[in-house]
């Protein structure tokens, strides 16, 4: 029998990984030019952390998680997203204490869990990077948490994206929306799809969000929660709008846009991408917003908070569909060429000796011919390769070749233990 990963999950191959850390090691240059530290949580949470953070009646929580019992009797579900269980060791571990850092910033870079159906850059085991700012309620870091963002896909070149935004408003305001929409949507209420037929009895803001054929001509007329923004929350959308504008930031308002978890109020925000690795079609690749009372909810005192998360996978998708080259770069500095038995022990010590001093390096391990050694070389995209045969053993030497122009020449054995990179940036301007 041949074993199978599980669906809606996926091997990340080596050839493939190195996109995977180049992605992450973008993220980790432009956070740390915002100030955010990196901080990681358990892939694993108590569901009611879950439940009560994204909402009871959310597709999360009646639909996609993977939750189990322990051997405890502990009711623990894999993290389907990454701001619960930021916030939850923000209360835990007292970090609004004044020792430390307010507001508080942090990244975070990990998999989450959905059971939902796999498809192009959705799958079950998903990889997030997200954001997350604890401590103040100014719209400059919902401002500074969307710049961020697109400062991430500006380093990593994905060009194609636009920005839509719009405000959900205070508490005050989302009951004063959501009465509205109820006197909208239950006379129709017999022409809605199954799901927000339920979600009209559970959460009626989420059917603005449905993407079922029969709902949108009806959303398409629904009020618009910009209509019932209160003085202090239409300010604080209007001035989210001002900074965008200062910082020529281009965007869209949307206001049926909702987000899936109901713990977001005031700004929120996606940016979506039109790249053909989505068939042209608008797909999100970063999303979030402001999420004040969030802290209190799950135990902690009143603090505001801004986050995003932003799907790996897609952001792959996005970069290969629009780079013209290769996104990395995986060549090797030096291949070692062996000719003769008597040569393998200084092969084994030089190979040791440039990889100690910060070369990429491999040799052959199967007692290949010169002519396939040189063939694995080329193939892994060696810039030199240095060749030691018993012969030039014999006198101390050796043959260094620059693989793209074939020029070669003898060095001393002594030498490219104590320069080789003099040697190797000589050989380059030959």
């Amino acid at each position: 029998m041949i074993y199978q990963r599980p669906k809606g999950t996926r091997d990340i191959l080596p050839g493939e990984s190195e996109k995977w850390q180049y992605i992450e090691r973008k993220a980790q240059e432009v956070f740390k030019r915002y100030q955010y530290k990196e901080i990681r949580t358990p892939i694993f949470e108590h569901l009611e952390l879950i439940t009560r953070s994204v909402g009871e009646s959310t597709d999360i929580v009646t639909k996609e998680m993977y939750d189990f019992e322990d051997k405890g009797g502990r009711h623990i579900t894999l993290r389907p997203e990454g701001t619960a269980p930021v916030v939850r060791a923000y209360v835990e571990n007292k970090l609004y204490g004044p020792e430390h850092q307010n507001p508080y910033k942090v990244y975070y870079i990990g998999p989450m869990f959905r059971y939902e159906r796999p498809q192009a850059g959705r799958l079950r085991q998903f990889h997030q990077i997200g954001i997350e700012v604890l401590g103040a309620d100014n719209p400059a870091i919902d401002v500074e948490g969307i710049s961020a963002a697109l400062a991430l896909f500006s380093s990593l070149g994905i060009k194609k994206f636009k920005l839509v935004i719009n405000s959900l408003g205070d508490k005050e305001s989302r009951e004063a929306h959501r009465i509205a929409l109820l006197n909208y949507l239950t006379p129709l209420a017999d022409k809605l799809s199954p799901d927000s037929k339920r979600r009209l009895k559970t959460n009626p803001l989420r059917i603005l969000d449905s993407k079922e054929a029969q709902d949108q001509p009806l959303v398409a007329d629904a009020p618009s929660i910009l209509d019932y923004l209160n003085p202090e929350s239409k300010t604080y959308f209007e001035t989210v709008k001002e900074m965008l504008n200062t910082l020529k930031i281009p965007f869209e308002v949307d206001s049926n846009m909702v987000r899936g978890l109901d713990y977001y109020n005031h700004t929120i925000f996606e940016i979506m991408s039109d790249s053909k690795a989505f068939s042209g079609v608008n797909t999100t690749i970063c999303a979030g917003g402001r999420y004040n009372g969030l802290v209190e909810e799950i135990g902690g005192p009143n603090i505001p908070g801004f986050g995003f998360g932003s799907g790996i996978e897609r952001l792959i998708l996005a970069l290969e569909a629009e780079q013209e080259k290769e996104l990395i770069d995986v060549n090797i500095d030096v291949y070692v060429i062996g000719i003769g038995e008597k040569s393998a022990v200084e092969i084994l010590k030089l190979v040791e000796h440039l990889r100690q001093i910060g070369l990429s390096v491999e040799r052959d391990y199967l007692d290949r011919k010169v002519k396939a050694q040189f063939k694995q070389a080329n193939k892994l995209g060696t810039k030199f390769s240095v060749i030691i045969g018993d012969d030039e053993l014999a006198i101390g030497k050796v043959t260094v070749k620059q693989m793209e122009t074939g020029y070669e020449t003898q060095y001393d054995l002594k030498d490219i233990y104590k320069n080789p990179a003099e040697i190797f940036q000589n050989l380059e301007h030959q």
